[in-house]
C-alpha cells in the first residue's frame, strides 16, 4: 500500500530540484545565493528590533545580532548537510542524523536538569525511546516512507518537542521531591516503593511538562497556523492537504513527548534513591 504522504505537493516546486555537489558544476552555489536574497532582506525586521533595543537601553543589541548570525550559519550548514543526505538515499545516513539530533537534545535537556545525576544520559535515553517508538509505529503503519526527505524532518520535530518536555519533567521531579523530602521519606519508611512514595511528585511533574503540548493541540489552527502546515501551504499545497499532515504531526508530538517524559521519571530513580529504598541526600542537598 502506498504511503499516505508518498505523493508530495512540492513535486513541481523549485525547492525539490535535484542539486548535485559533485564535479566542477557550481550552479548549486549560484542558486543558493540567489535564494538567500529574501532571507537577507528579512533581517530588516531584526535591525528594527536592534534599534528599538538600543533606544530602550535594553542591552540586547549584541545578543540579537549574534543570535541572527548564528541562526544563518547553522541553518545554512544544516541545509547543505540535508541536501547531501537526501541525495544519498541511504538508510545509514538517516539513522546517523537521527542519533546526532538525539545526542544534542539529550545534552540540552540534561543541562536544564543539571542537578539530576547523569541527567544527560537519562534525557538522551528517554528521548531516544520516545521518538524511536513513535517513529517505528508511523513507518509500520505506512504513514511516512522510510526515506531521508520524510524521516529526518519528522524526527527533528519529535526530538525537539521531547527534549523540552523531558528536561522540564526531570527538573520538576527533582525539585518537588526536594521540597517534600519529609513526606517521601515517611512513605518509604512505612514500606512504600520509590514509585509509590513519589506518585504525587511524578504526576505533578508530568502534568506540568505535558500540559503545553496538550494545550497546543487543543488550540492548533485557532490561534496560529503551525510551522508544518504553514510550510506546506506556502509551498503550494492545498489547505486540506496541509491539515492532513498537521494532524499527523500533532499526534506524533503528543505520543513521543508522553513516552519520553514518563521514561525519564523511571530512569531518574536509580540516582534519587539507594538500594535500601532511601533518598540519596547528596542529590537533593545541592
Amino acid at each position: 500500500m502506498e504511503s499516505f504522504f508518498m505523493i508530495t505537493p512540492f513535486q513541481n516546486h523549485t525547492f525539490h530540484q535535484h542539486v548535485s555537489f559533485t564535479g566542477t558544476d557550481l550552479s548549486w552555489m549560484v542558486e543558493f545565493l540567489k535564494g538567500m536574497v529574501k532571507p537577507v532582506a528579512a533581517t530588516a525586521v531584526v535591525l528594527l528590533a536592534v534599534l528599538l533595543s538600543f533606544m530602550q537601553k535594553l542591552g540586547l543589541e549584541g545578543e540579537m545580532v549574534y543570535a541572527m548570525f548564528r541562526a544563518f550559519l547553522q541553518l545554512s550548514i544544516i541545509g547543505f548537510v540535508l541536501q547531501f543526505i537526501f541525495n544519498q538515499g541511504n538508510a545509514g545516513w538517516i539513522i546517523l542524523a537521527y542519533l546526532f539530533m538525539v545526542c544534542v537534545a539529550g545534552y540540552t535537556a540534561g543541562q536544564r536538569a543539571k542537578h539530576v545525576p547523569r541527567g544527560k544520559y537519562v534525557a538522551g535515553a528517554s528521548i531516544l525511546t520516545g521518538t524511536a517508538v513513535t517513529m517505528f509505529l508511523l513507518v509500520l503503519l505506512n504513514v511516512f516512507p522510510f526515506t531521508p526527505r520524510y524521516i529526518i524532518p519528522v524526527a527533528g520535530m519529535m526530538v525537539g518537542n521531547a527534549m523540552t518536555v523531558t528536561g522540564v519533567t526531570m527538573k520538576r521531579l527533582r525539585d518537588d521531591i526536594k521540597a517534600q523530602m519529609n513526606l517521601v521519606e515517611t512513605a518509604l519508611a512505612l514500606g512504600a516503593s520509590p514509585r509509590q512514595a513519589t506518585y504525587e511528585q511524578v504526576k505533578r511533574a508530568l502534568v506540568i511538562a505535558l500540559s503545553p503540548v496538550v494545550d497546543n493541540a487543543k488550540t492548533v489552527g485557532l490561534i496560529s497556523l503551525p510551522g508544518a502546515m504553514t510550510g506546506l501551504i506556502m509551498g503550494g499545497a492545498s489547505p486540506l492537504e496541509a491539515i492532513q499532515l498537521q494532524i499527523v504531526v500533532m499526534n506524533m508530538l503528543i505520543g513521543a513527548s508522553t513516552i519520553s517524559s514518563i521514561m525519564s521519571t523511571y530512569l531518574c530513580w536509580p540516582a534519587f534513591s539507594t538500594k535500601a529504598y532511601q533518598l540519596e541526600t547528596q542529590v537533593f542537598s545541592k
